[in-house]
């Protein structure tokens, strides 16, 4: 922890507990999936792989002897040669910022003509791109290894998502969500998760808060562990088990005021969580 970490330690004398119940930690914070255009949520969940095996099984593409690589925009092949798939070109300004151009070859849809020529159900590699989530999961309805993968997107509140939508165009909360898409879609494993969320319910409505909770239940369902740092009521509530800190923030928290359950913390007299609590478990 200290090697990332650029803050102080806290004075920790030991750490006891069942170790032998996970057997690593995931620390899902708030980081960018990646920091360009080229990072998607469709790629970062792997769905983009079984997206181009479908296309690359197309007639036409066998035809013109397509292969998945060429329904990719990071690799040559089939994507624009003139802005090696960005969609754009990119000017640089010396005291201004830069301009940003859509790609006169490709027109900013990144693939060369001929590629775009193939379709699948009468949408070609581009128009599958700009789909929400939502609708790729009624437009690739049947298809398995796709819904699969897209689904927990779905399940996490990012439905509205576009499936090509560059990675640094999402927000911290968003980023965060699509981790946790990544890891629902993973099949049961031997090895169990010690999952530690930051605020995940930042910005995010109560609807997809149910929505969020829900994810946390599916990855306990697994056999995984769920630690989530909260000031959210709603989530605290929820909870099996709560860690109160506190009394106040700053130089003035930082102690364990409370522990227990969530109707335990609400009948501690020392705990300004627990003040609030009641009122949410009442």
């Amino acid at each position: 922890i200290q090697q990332y970490s650029t803050q102080k330690m806290g004075e920790v004398k030991e750490v006891k507990g069942d170790f032998s119940a996970f057997g690593a930690v995931e620390m899902v914070d708030q980081n960018p999936i990646g920091k360009s255009s080229r990072s998607n949520p469709v790629t970062y969940v792997k769905a983009y792989n079984a997206i181009r095996d479908l296309f690359a099984q197309m007639p036409l593409s066998k035809q013109r002897g397509f292969k998945t690589k060429h329904f990719s925009f990071n690799v040559d092949g089939g994507r624009c040669e003139k802005c090696q798939g960005e969609g754009e070109e990119v000017v640089e300004m010396q005291f201004m910022a830069d301009l940003h151009l859509v790609c006169e070859e490709c027109k900013g849809k990144r693939f060369k003509e001929e590629v775009l020529e193939v379709e699948y159900r009468k949408k070609n590699i581009y128009d599958i791109l700009n789909l929400t989530v939502d609708e790729a999961l009624q437009f690739f309805k049947g298809q398995k290894s796709i819904v699969n993968k897209l689904q927990p997107l779905h399940d996490v509140g990012l439905g509205y998502v576009k499936l090509g939508q560059g990675s640094n165009s999402l927000s911290g909360g968003e980023a965060q969500r699509i981790k946790l898409a990544t890891f629902l879609a993973k099949s049961q494993t031997k090895e169990k998760v010690l999952f530690i969320f930051d605020e995940p319910t930042t910005g995010l409505h109560f609807h997809d808060i149910k929505k969020l909770l829900k994810s946390f239940n599916a990855l306990i369902d697994k056999g995984h562990s769920v630690l989530v740092i909260e000031h959210n009521l709603d989530v605290i509530k929820c909870a099996d088990w709560v860690i109160d800190l506190g009394p106040e923030g700053g130089d003035n928290g930082g102690y364990v005021v409370a522990t227990g359950t969530p109707e335990a913390i609400t009948e501690n007299s020392e705990s300004l969580t627990g003040k609030y609590l009641k009122e949410k478990l009442s």
